[in-house]
C-alpha cells in the first residue's frame, strides 16, 4: 500500500509539468502573449479577437495534438518493449512509422483524392512493418527476438525507406508533402486533422490500460505467464496491434515524429519499477509533455521561423539510443 502511494507521486509530478508545459505553450511563440491575453483570449472577449484567433485556430489544435501524439508514440513504446522483452524497440527503431510513412506515400502517389484514409493506410503500414521484424526476428533466432529484433528493424525500415524515395523520385511532385510528412511537425494542424485519429488514440490508451496487467506479467517469460493465466500469444499480438493503432494515428497527422516511444518509457522507468500499476499512465502523460516542450522549443528557438519537433527529437533521441547500445554491451561484458 505505501509502494502504491509512493508511486502516486512520480504520476502527480508528471501531471503538474504537463499543465506547465500546457499554460506555455499558449502563452509562447512567434506572438507572445501575457497571462492577461490568454485569459481574455479563451472567454473571447471584445478587443481580444486576435488573441482569441491564435488560441482557437492556431494553438489549441496544435497543443492538443502533441498531447495526444505523445501519450500514443510513448505508449506503443512501452507496449512494443513489454510484448517483445527488449527495452531498444520504439516504433522508429523497428521500421513501424516507415511501414506507415510507405502506405501514406503511396496514397499520396496513387489516390490522392483517397485522403481521408491516410489513417487507415497508415496503420495498414505500421501493421505489417511490425508483423515482417517479429518474422523475421524469430526465422533469424528461433524462439527468441531480442538479440536480432533491432536489426530486423532496421532492415525493414532501411527496405521501406528505399520504396518511399524511388516513389519520390518517380513523383517529385508529391516530394514537398512528404518531405514536410517524414520530418516530423505539428505546425499547420487543425481541429479537423486531429478530430478522428485523437479519437482512435483515446479509444486504444483505454484498451492499453486494460491490457497493462497482463502484459507487464510478459516480461517475466512466456512459460510463467501462461503458468499464471496468460494467453502470450493473444495479449502479445494484441499489444502489437494496438502499438500499431496508436503509431498510425498520430503518424496520419504529426508524420513521422521519432525517438518519442524510445526515451519517455526509459524515463517513466526511472520514476517506477516495471512492475508499477502506474508505469503507462506515468509514460502517457511524460509522453505528452515531451513533445508539447520540443514543438514548444522548435516554435521559439528561431522565431517566427520554426524548427519542427521531429528534428528536436532525433537530435536528442539519437544520442540517447547510442547510450542504450553502450550500457547493454557493459552489462553483457
Amino acid at each position: 500500500m505505501k509502494g502504491s502511494k509512493r508511486h502516486v507521486l512520480p504520476l502527480l509530478f508528471s501531471l503538474l509539468i504537463l499543465l506547465i508545459s500546457f499554460l506555455l505553450s499558449i502563452s509562447l511563440g512567434s506572438v507572445n502573449l501575457s497571462i492577461y491575453e490568454v485569459i481574455n483570449g479563451i472567454l473571447n472577449t471584445d478587443g481580444y479577437e486576435k488573441q482569441s484567433l491564435i488560441i482557437y485556430s492556431l494553438r489549441f489544435p496544435r497543443i492538443f495534438g502533441a498531447i495526444m501524439a505523445g501519450a500514443a508514440l510513448s505508449s506503443a513504446g512501452l507496449m512494443l518493449q513489454q510484448a517483445t522483452g527488449n527495452d531498444l524497440c520504439a516504433p522508429n527503431i523497428i521500421g513501424v512509422n516507415s511501414g506507415a510513412g510507405l502506405f501514406v506515400m503511396l496514397i499520396l502517389c496513387f489516390a490522392p483524392s483517397l485522403y481521408l484514409l491516410l489513417p487507415v493506410s497508415a496503420f495498414l503500414g505500421a501493421l505489417i512493418a511490425t508483423i515482417l521484424v517479429l518474422l523475421i526476428s524469430r526465422m533469424t533466432q528461433g524462439a527468441s527476438m531480442k538479440a536480432t529484433l533491432v536489426l530486423s528493424g532496421v532492415a525493414v525500415g532501411a527496405f521501406f525507406n528505399a520504396v518511399i524515395s524511388f516513389l519520390s523520385y518517380l513523383f517529385p511532385d508529391v516530394l514537398v508533402s512528404y518531405t514536410a510528412f517524414s520530418v516530423g511537425s505539428l505546425s499547420g494542424i487543425y481541429s479537423e486533422d486531429i478530430a478522428a485519429p485523437s479519437a482512435i488514440i483515446g479509444v486504444c490508451l483505454i484498451l492499453a490500460l486494460l491490457l497493462s496487467p497482463r502484459l507487464k506479467l510478459l516480461c517475466l517469460g512466456d512459460s510463467m505467464a501462461a503458468s499464471l493465466g496468460v494467453n502470450v500469444r493473444l495479449v502479445r499480438i494484441f499489444a502489437l496491434v494496438l502499438s500499431s493503432a496508436l503509431c498510425a494515428s498520430s503518424v496520419s497527422f504529426g508524420g513521422l515524429i521519432g525517438f518519442v516511444g524510445l526515451i519517455v518509457p526509459h524515463m517513466a522507468k526511472k520514476f517506477v519499477p516495471s512492475d508499477s500499476p502506474l508505469l503507462l499512465p506515468i509514460c502517457m502523460t511524460t509522453g505528452a509533455y515531451v513533445l508539447l516542450l520540443s514543438d514548444l522549443l522548435g516554435r521559439i528557438l528561431f522565431a517566427p521561423s520554426e524548427l519542427p519537433c521531429g528534428i528536436i527529437m532525433s537530435i536528442v533521441g539519437a544520442p540517447f539510443f547510442v547510450f542504450l547500445l553502450c550500457r547493454r554491451r557493459r552489462e553483457h561484458d
